[in-house]
């Protein structure tokens, strides 16, 4: 069977972050979306969001928040540790939170939600907080 005609032109479907999930840090862009794939991959990790929260120098940096699968127990620093070794440094999230996750009513993590309630959060320069 010969390829399709899309595969003969190489056209491919990539799927990126709406313009409100891209975190622009001191002119480069953070995709959300990657870093919360990673972070879902973390052992323990059942959800991941990450918003964009101001920062000083860089205009904005991401604050990550995890919710642990049931029954586990996830620190910000296994988790900084797992994203360390998968992702560019300049994309770890400043902040590492260890919450509860809004999800919407199909069961996604709810970002509006997030930022409501974290909009305001700093971010931190040494980079690990936890959620009380």
């Amino acid at each position: 069977m010969p390829p399709s005609r899309e595969r003969r032109l190489g056209t491919y479907l990539r799927i990126t972050d709406r313009a409100k999930d891209v975190i622009k840090s001191g002119g480069e862009w953070i995709s959300s979306i990657d870093i919360e794939n990673v972070a879902v991959a973390c052992p323990g990790v059942r959800f991941a969001g990450v918003i964009a929260v101001y920062h000083p120098k860089w205009e904005e940096r991401p604050l990550l928040v995890v919710e642990p699968q049931p029954g586990a127990v996830v620190t910000p620093d296994e988790v900084r540790s797992f994203l360390s070794e998968r992702i560019i440094k300049w994309w770890l999230p400043d902040t590492i939170l260890i919450s509860d996750m809004p999800l919407t009513a199909t069961g996604k993590v709810d970002k509006k939600r997030l930022r409501e309630i974290h909009a305001k959060q700093p971010s931190h320069s040494e980079g690990i907080v936890h959620a009380e």
